[in-house]
């Protein structure tokens, strides 16, 4: 494996490179990183579906299918998403190594090609993004809005995000909002991608048996000719305020109420306690031999299911139940007996090292998936880190039982929102 280091080939534009002959596959990701806004966040996030969708060179979809048949069967993703304070646009094709090429094609160059066209030279009208194919892409965009609103689990984390954000922008929905999509016209769409262009930070990352120098030299010649200013840095802003608890609930039609529980942990991406934090996370909801696991849920059975969520941008812990009405008061007590638990050190080695053990088996396995490298390392960007999961189970694995119950002290109740089900079908 050869791995080329984060590098700079353009004001704000960055490219990683880490070829692997061991696929037969390579995946080339281009990720445009912006303020999460809520006045350009309905915009920004109908780009990627957009664009995704045609380009100058396949005016329609038919088209586009049609060469990425004739490219192996090249697969095409895009989407919007968010971390932290950042509104991600992401771009990502993944194709077959040039060994395998039957006309000996260069496949990086093809690959990354196509997605440079698709990214510089979409499909325009007279200067603009064209009505019809932005009647349709709203109708999918709001369709995925009403799923994540009709997935009643996410639609109580998504609540209770928004409650911890209290009216700061990191709390809206990255593909906003249905209303805000169906007023976006094609004047607003054009001058977002035209900002995207010019002043998004632009991480560049090509994974697998790939060409990398190639696909790198390709970028940075496009980028060459974007006037590139005001360029936005991501930076991390974890979530630490003193507050009283605050305690929010909604009825609906659901069989199953949810209960989700937002915590402070006061830990930052670049902190020295991030190890130590993941390991408590795991002991405390993250594994089958978690304290929540087993006892809330095995032992008490006073639920569905109940787990933890650590968003490490912000800083928060989330821990999330489905369980019947009724137990809810006592699914939140039992959640802060076992976190106290953890404070105190009321764990066993074994404990401590089952989640070891299994986050070892994670960090391993993310060498035999391109989507997955990517994303271990398109996240160690943002925390500026760039650690290699080698380096990340090495910090794991020293973590002491010091640290554990250090960690769990940090950790402070902030926000608990309750979705209460009212006897529905739904769950």
């Amino acid at each position: 494996m050869t791995q080329n280091m984060r590098r700079s080939i353009g004001n704000g534009v960055h490219f990683l490179g880490i070829q692997d002959p061991k696929f037969k596959t390579m995946r080339i990701s281009v990720h445009f990183i912006l303020p999460l806004d809520r006045e350009t966040v309905c915009a920004n996030a109908m780009l990627p579906f957009l664009m995704g969708r045609a380009g100058g060179e396949y005016p329609d979809f038919t088209q586009l299918s049609r060469r990425l048949d004739d490219l192996y069967g090249a697969g095409l993703n895009t989407d919007a998403g968010k971390i932290g304070d950042a509104q991600i646009l992401s771009f990502s094709i993944t194709g077959l190594s040039s060994r395998y090429a039957f006309m000996g094609e260069n496949m990086s160059l093809e690959l990354a090609g196509m997605l440079k066209g698709l990214i510089f030279s979409p499909a325009l009208s007279e200067g603009k993004f064209r009505e019809e194919d932005i009647r349709q892409e709203k109708r999918q965009i709001c369709e995925l809005i009403d799923s994540d609103m009709n997935d009643k689990r996410l639609y109580a984390k998504r609540r209770c995000e928004m409650l911890l954000a209290d009216g700061e922008n990191w709390g809206l929905n990255p593909y906003g909002t249905k209303e805000g999509i169906e007023a976006v016209s094609p004047e607003e769409l054009t001058k977002a991608w035209e900002h995207m262009l010019r002043t998004s930070q632009v991480e560049i990352l090509a994974m697998g048996d790939c060409d990398a120098s190639g696909i790198e030299v390709l970028f940075k010649d496009a980028f060459a000719h974007i006037k590139r200013e005001d360029v936005f840095e991501y930076r991390s802003f974890p979530l630490q305020k003193e507050r009283e608890l605050r305690r929010i609930s909604e009825t609906a039609c659901v069989a199953q109420s949810k209960l989700v529980m937002g915590f402070q942990t006061g830990i930052n991406p670049q902190d020295s306690r991030m190890a130590a934090a993941k390991v408590m996370i795991g002991m405390f909801g993250g594994s089958p031999t978690s304290k929540l696991f087993m006892n809330v849920r095995e032992k008490l059975s006073l639920c569905y299911y109940c787990s933890t969520a650590f968003s490490s941008a912000k800083g928060i812990l989330y821990v999330q139940s489905g369980t019947e009405s009724i137990n809810l008061k006592r699914v939140e007590e039992e959640v802060l007996v076992q976190l106290e638990k953890m404070k105190a050190g009321e764990f066993t080695k074994e404990e401590m090292l089952s989640v070891k053990r299994s986050m070892r088996n994670s960090y391993t396995s993310l060498s035999d998936s391109l989507s997955a490298l990517e994303g271990w390392y398109f996240s160690q960007i943002l925390t500026g880190s760039l650690s290699t999961p080698q380096e990340a189970c090495a910090a794991m694995e020293a973590v002491t039982e010091k640290d554990i119950t250090e960690a769990a002290a940090a950790v402070r109740l902030d926000t608990i929102f309750s979705l209460i089900g009212n006897g529905g079908a739904q769950v």
